[in-house]
């Protein structure tokens, strides 16, 4: 969906949502995973934090502290964990919920200064595996794509990398990082349109397949 939207030919890809973050290349009739959570998904880490600060779930609680975000000042130090091409949230987050109640009781910072460092910190992390991505595969484009994608300030910081780097970012909004019946209806298209067809007895759903698990036919 991401490169029929954007127009990008071959790019390394960062998945980030609720439920993933891996970095995605592709070769040989499959999505590659060079790096990925060792732990809880970027989205998961940002929901979590939401409700430490109790914020609203309306329309999300991502897009809550992105709005926080905005207006924060002052970054407060937190965990950074990136081994070579994975990555770690759960102890950054950890940090982060142990300590929030203090520094707010305290007028260390505010809610919104508690937002801007977390999301500074998860977004550089998520920066530095797909540049390092983007350097091993000698790709010059990168597609970010997953829930948490619609993030301003995480298109902001990889257009920062990319440009640095002489390539090109793409990025699709909140109708296409979301909606996972466009997805699934565009994925049905080019198995079909490839000949891979699945009598209707013979289908079932699968919920916990890796993105390497399925070859893909549709792409030489």
């Amino acid at each position: 969906m991401g490169r029929l939207v954007t127009g990008a030919d071959n790019p390394i890809i960062l998945y980030v949502s609720g439920g993933n973050t891996q970095i995605i290349a592709y070769n040989q009739r499959r999505y590659r995973i060079f790096g990925e959570t060792i732990d809880i998904a970027v989205g998961n880490c940002l929901d979590r934090f939401a409700r430490v600060l109790k914020l609203s779930n309306d329309p999300s609680p991502g897009f809550n502290i992105e709005q926080l975000a905005k207006r924060g000042k002052k970054f407060i130090p937190l965990p950074y964990c990136v081994k070579g091409m994975d990555i770690s949230f759960s102890g950054l987050l950890s940090f982060i919920e142990e300590r929030a109640n203090t520094l707010l009781t305290t007028n260390h910072c505010t809610k919104e200064d508690l937002c801007f460092s977390l999301q500074e910190t998860v977004f550089a992390m998520l920066v530095e595996i797909t540049e390092r991505a983007m350097a091993h595969c000698g790709s010059n484009e990168v597609l970010i794509v997953g829930g948490v994608g619609c993030n301003e300030r995480l298109q902001e910081m990889m257009q920062i990398m990319a440009e640095e780097r002489g390539a090109k970012l793409f990025a699709t909004d909140e109708r296409f990082c979301i909606d996972n019946g466009a997805m699934i209806a565009q994925a049905g298209w080019e198995m079909f349109r490839s000949g891979q067809i699945t009598n209707f007895e013979d289908s079932t759903c699968t919920q916990r397949y890796r993105t390497d698990d399925v070859e893909i036919t549709w792409r030489d």
